[in-house]
């Protein structure tokens, strides 16, 4: 299963890299889309659940670094307005 990477500015104009186990994140976000910050956290915690199950499908065992993204997703949102935008930037495989 290839691994992949998706790049997200924040409102504040920061970018941030994180770890997708799957390319299933290409079903849930677009390069170059803008979405509320709620909307993104829903479809990216949806792409990371579908990604760990796959991982668990052939190895056992859940995907914990799909975890940790979550995570990460829900730090880097913290304090960000519930309207406001994230850009995904690219994707990098």
């Amino acid at each position: 299963m290839p691994e992949m990477y998706f790049h997200v500015r924040w409102p504040d104009g920061v970018s941030h890299r994180f770890y997708s186990p799957s390319t299933v994140i290409e079903d849930y976000l677009r390069p170059g889309s803008e979405y509320r910050i709620d909307d993104f956290l829903e479809r990216g915690k949806s792409a990371l659940g579908v990604a760990s199950d796959r991982v668990a499908a052939i190895h056992g065992v859940p995907c914990g670094r799909a975890r940790a993204t979550v995570a990460e997703l829900d730090r880097a949102a913290t304090g960000a307005a519930g309207d406001s935008t994230v850009v995904v930037e690219r994707f990098e495989r």
